[in-house]
């Protein structure tokens, strides 16, 4: 073997050695050193270059970042005994690493993991309170249009809310992952409904009080379409009257005024007295007669007067 040879396989030696004590950790990233799969010395959290002891000593990373937890949604009783589904979710971090790896080994355990607490601290604190205390935070006043405040039934009053449940479910969780070296940053219920049965028979009550508060509505439509028609009526009716009241003044005044002026006529004097006669009587006459009537009359009567006069 020649001496340049040797440089070689010793040079090559060198750097399988040095790619072998050598680790970068990111700044994501956080480690635990093992040998012979037990942790050794403290966690590798620092960011930049990093040793250990070539082919013996082994490197797991772990992420240092917030880590998102989507729970699967599930069918849980409410302790007023109303079955829903609830869809979860759930932020956290790796605070202990070595820890973390003495119970859970990897992220992926640390996940399943989360699954059984979180699940199980939702069923718990889901059936340790109703409906209301999940659905609603707060005990304030709905705001509902003018026209719908009749029909408003008043809110029942909740006595925890969904943020306290939320907490307590968080406080629950983060005492039992202690010693798992993770920390459950926040929690909350991402999405919640009924089970198909409870909502259709929900969606029918909706449909029903809708149809009430519409039947309400067109109920009052008709109530007060009829009085318009009432008093449309009744307003007729009195102006109906009044104009023949009044047309009957006028016709009274006009025959009155008629009468007077053929009393004045009348009265004027004896000429007059007696051509107003003899109008009258010839407007008689022409009314009563024509060429083909024949009359008997007295030698006394006014008409015989006239027509004796006339020869």
């Amino acid at each position: 073997m020649t001496r340049n040879t040797l440089f070689i396989i010793l040079g090559a030696l060198a750097l399988l050695l040095l790619y072998n004590s050598v680790f970068i950790i990111d700044e994501t990233k956080q480690a635990i050193v093992t040998q012979f799969g037990k942790p050794v010395g403290q966690p590798r959290t620092q960011p930049g270059v990093q040793y250990k002891i070539p082919f013996i000593q082994r490197v797991q990373f772990f992420d240092k970042r917030y880590m998102e937890w989507d729970g699967d949604s599930n069918q849980v009783p409410t302790k007023d005994k109303k079955f829903i589904f609830v869809d979860t979710y759930a932020r956290w971090q790796i605070t202990n690493p070595l820890q973390f790896f003495i119970r859970l080994s990897d992220e992926r355990s640390g996940q399943s993991r989360l699954d059984d607490i979180l699940d199980g601290e939702t069923r718990n604190a889901i059936a340790s309170h109703e409906l209301l205390d999940i659905v609603r935070s707060t005990n304030r006043d709905p705001e509902v249009a003018e026209e719908y405040m009749q029909d408003m039934e008043t809110l029942e009053k909740i006595t925890v809310g969904r943020e306290k449940i939320e907490a307590l479910i968080l406080q629950k969780a983060n005492e039992r992952t202690a010693d798992l070296g993770i920390q459950i940053l926040d929690f909350r219920f991402k999405r919640m409904n009924y089970v198909d049965e409870v909502r259709n028979r929900v969606y029918d009550r909706m449909i029903s009080e809708r149809n009430r508060i519409a039947d309400q509505f067109r109920s009052e439509g008709q109530g007060g379409a009829r009085r318009i028609e009432g008093n449309k009526e009744r307003d007729l009716a009195r102006i109906q009257s009044e104009a023949f009241r009044t047309a009957e003044e006028i016709r009274g005044k006009a025959d009155a005024q008629a009468t007077a002026i053929y009393a004045a006529a009348y009265n004027r004097n004896a000429q007059s007295r007696d051509l107003y006669s003899f109008l009258r009587t010839m407007e008689t006459m022409e009314k009563s007669f024509d060429d083909k009537t024949s009359i008997i009359i007295s030698t006394d009567s006014e008409l015989y007067k006239y027509l004796k006069g006339s020869n």
